[in-house]
C-alpha cells in the first residue's frame, strides 16, 4: 500500500487483511514492476555469442516466422535459415524454438512490440 492510498482504499486494505485475503494495490505493483525493470541484470553469456544475423533470425523466431519464411525475408536459401535456427537453439541452449525465444525475451535481447 501506497503512503499517498486514500483513507477509502485504507479500510478496504484493513477489512481484507482481516479476513486473511491478500492485497495489492495496482499503483504498488506498476511501481514495484518498473523498479524491477529499472535494474541491472546481467545478461546471459549466450547473449554475447549470437551473431548479427542470428540475432536477426531469433526476432524473426520471435515473430513467429517458419524456416521458409525466414528464409524469405532474409533472401537466403531454406537450408541456410535452418542452419542459422539450429545456431540459435544451440547457443540459447534451448530444446526449441520456444524455448529459445523466451529466454531471448527474459535476457531483454527481445522486447514486446
Amino acid at each position: 500500500m501506497l503512503k499517498r492510498a486514500a483513507a477509502e482504499e485504507l479500510v478496504q486494505a484493513v477489512r481484507l487483511v482481516a479476513r486473511s485475503d491478500s492485497l495489492l494495490f495496482p499503483a504498488a505493483v506498476c511501481g514495484l514492476a518498473a523498479e524491477y525493470g529499472r535494474r541491472a541484470r546481467p545478461a546471459p553469456a549466450w547473449v554475447g555469442r549470437l551473431t548479427g544475423r542470428e540475432a536477426d533470425v531469433l526476432r524473426l523466431m520471435a515473430a513467429g516466422l517458419t524456416n521458409a519464411e525466414i528464409a524469405g525475408r532474409l533472401t537466403v536459401g531454406p537450408a541456410t535459415a535452418k542452419s542459422h535456427v539450429a545456431a540459435v537453439l544451440a547457443k540459447t541452449s534451448a530444446r526449441d524454438r520456444t524455448q529459445a525465444v523466451i529466454a531471448a525475451y527474459a535476457s531483454g535481447v527481445i522486447t514486446p512490440g
